[in-house]
């Protein structure tokens, strides 16, 4: 029999933390104990066993992490390690650089001792107390010799632009004229077009409408200029017998022997050369003058077909934020133009249907049509087409008889008067709104710089500077 007691000592001998007694069995059976699998027994096992297997679990993944610890301590030494190495060869390069550089500035202050040197012998050579001296700082932009070079330099080619220009003044004044052509037609292009026809073929009922009044001024003009060079011809020896028999013709030959002096000149065998020559130089002008009428028509159809082309191309160069505006007022200065174009063509008209008039009167009757015509496009000239037309009438009025000649200039210029301060003032302020002192100084200034090209020019370029000052000038004052 087993004591109370006894079994009290058995069980506390299987508890982990006390001193176990007893015989190898018990040694055995904790041994078996500690060598049971994790499965789950068929067996309940004892809340100490399974305490025990946790305990040693946590302590064999202690040791597991303190491995990898262990592991990693390794590592990092071996990168510091690694680092340490780094660093040397860093200070070794360093030191490598700082040499090199040590050797790169000896070497540049021996090269400096012997320019210094070679300076010295030439300079003591040259000069034997200062030598050439030391160089100056480089020249700066505000040098005054810099800024004379840049300047020449700058005069040059604007001297070079405005010879270009210079050469070129015959093709620009072509594109100018075209271009002012087509702008005064463009308003009797829009007319078609608000007829209904599309721009396309309003552009090429325009241009065939010029091209036959064009035609229809030579075939009326053409045959006035050959009548009155074959009446010259064929009166040519009765004016001679005239001058022959005349007493004071005969006095002042006798004095001065003009007669003989012409007979010299005709019978002179270079007169030929120089008739031929003025022959050749007739008609390289009348070719030129060909080429320039057909090449402004070209011109002119490009112009007059691209017109809308052109202005939206302007206006887009324009920034948007003054876009519409500059539209506007360009608008406003292309009407103007075709308003001027339309109040000189009712300007011409009127001298023309007047001349006409005077004509039929006087007892010109046969030339009336064509003389008329040829004032209608001199009066195209402000100014001094007037004058022009004027004179040509009275040419062919004096080949019918003198009075005739004398009537004719009479009233071209009473006429011209006329025109001048009355009608064409009258008409331009409709057409142009420009007052009629502004539209005579602007002819004249016109004339004055480019001729009969500048007159025609004058007033719609007035017009537009007027219309410019209005509306920018004089608005931008009042807002200020």
């Amino acid at each position: 029999m087993t004591p109370a007691g006894d079994d009290n000592s058995t069980e506390d001998s299987k508890t982990p933390g006390r001193p176990q007694s007893g015989g190898p069995d018990q040694e055995a059976q904790t041994a078996g104990a500690t060598e049971v699998p994790a499965e789950p027994r068929a067996q309940t096992a004892d809340p100490e066993t399974e305490q025990v297997a946790a305990v040693e679990a946590a302590a064999a993944e202690a040791k597991a992490a303190a491995a990898d610890a262990e592991r990693s301590a390794q590592k990092a030494d071996v990168s510091a390690d690694e680092a340490d190495e780094s660093a040397d060869d860093a200070e070794v390069s360093a030191d490598a650089a700082r040499e090199s550089a040590a050797v790169a500035q000896r070497s540049a202050a021996e090269a400096d001792t012997d320019d210094n040197l070679a300076g010295q012998l030439l300079m003591d050579e040259r000069h034997p107390d200062d030598g050439m001296g030391r160089p100056g700082p480089p020249l700066r932009r505000s040098n005054p010799f810099v800024f004379g070079f840049f300047a020449a330099l700058g005069v040059l080619v604007a001297w070079g632009l405005w010879n270009a220009l210079g050469q070129a003044k015959s093709v620009l004044i072509l594109l100018v004229v075209s271009m002012f052509i087509a702008v005064g037609l463009n308003p009797l292009v829009e007319w078609f077009m608000r007829r209904g026809l599309k721009r396309g073929l309003s552009v090429g009922v325009v241009f065939i409408l010029m091209i036959l009044a064009v035609a229809g001024v030579g075939f009326a003009i053409v045959p006035v200029v050959t009548d009155q060079i074959n009446g010259l011809i064929k009166n040519a020896p009765e004016w001679l017998d005239l001058l022959t028999k005349s007493k004071t013709l005969n006095e002042l030959n006798d004095r001065y022997q003009f007669i003989q002096k012409a007979q010299d000149y005709i019978q002179d065998p270079a007169l030929a050369q120089r008739a031929f020559g003025g022959i050749l130089g007739v008609g390289k002008v009348v070719a030129n003058a060909l080429f320039s009428g057909f090449t402004i028509l070209i011109l002119t159809l490009y112009f007059l077909a691209s017109l809308p082309t052109v202005k939206r191309a302007a206006y887009s160069l324009v920034p948007a934020t003054r876009r519409k505006r500059v539209s506007i007022l360009g608008d406003e200065v292309l009407g103007r133009v075709g308003g001027y174009v339309s109040g000189q063509f009712l300007v011409a008209l009127c001298a023309g249907f007047f001349m006409f008039v005077f004509l039929e009167i006087v007892g010109l009757n046969q030339y009336a049509v064509a003389l008329a015509i040829v004032v209608m496009f001199t009066a195209f000239i402000p100014m001094v087409g007037g004058l022009i037309g004027v004179v040509l009438v009275a040419a062919i009025g004096f080949t019918d008889g003198l009075w005739v000649g004398v009537a004719c200039l009479a009233y071209g210029i009473i006429y011209q008067q006329i025109e001048n301060y009355v009608v064409a003032p009258r008409i331009m302020r409709r057409a142009v709104d420009i007052p009629g002192a502004v539209t005579v100084i602007a002819a004249l200034l016109g004339g004055a710089l480019l001729g009969v090209v500048g007159a025609l020019l004058a007033i719609p370029t007035a017009a537009a500077v007027l219309l410019i000052i209005r509306e920018v000038w004089v608005r931008k004052a009042d807002a200020s």
